[in-house]
């Protein structure tokens, strides 16, 4: 069994976005060599998250929209009181999921017709990393 680690850095603009990121983990999967196996991907920070779903803008919005109805950005988290102004990010991280796992076959993702990998970023506009971690032969 082969494995390839590939720690991808990731700088946002805005406070939120969302990063279509598959050309990038194919990318890596054709370096890595592997045609059958997994392929993890995750955010390797608690205000981030992974996921896959379909590559449209108006379904994009509308869960940009869910999240902030379920943990609305606004002062009145008790983890404000540490010092820190994200703790609507910690939240809609939770309700993403901080990782995805897609299985590798013939040397391809093996995703369905219309799904996409993407990079969820909830408290953005500095440094942070994720991580590609492919295993299989």
């Amino acid at each position: 069994m082969k494995s390839h680690t590939y720690y991808h850095w990731v700088n946002t603009r805005k406070k939120r976005e969302f990063i279509r990121i598959t050309d990038l983990v194919e990318e890596q999967l054709a370096e890595s060599g592997i045609s059958e196996g997994l392929c993890l991907v995750s955010a390797m920070h608690i205000t981030a998250g992974v996921y896959i779903n379909d590559a449209e803008n108006g379904l994009i919005a509308d869960i940009e929209e869910w999240l902030e109805k379920l943990a609305p950005q606004g002062p009145d988290y008790r983890h404000h009181k540490t010092g820190e102004t994200n703790g609507d990010a910690h939240l809609k991280n939770l309700l993403i999921g901080h990782e995805v796992i897609v299985p590798i076959t013939a040397g391809k993702l093996d995703l369905g017709p219309w799904q996409q990998i993407y990079y969820a970023e909830f408290d953005g506009q500095r440094r942070k990393r994720l991580i590609i971690k492919i295993i299989g032969d």
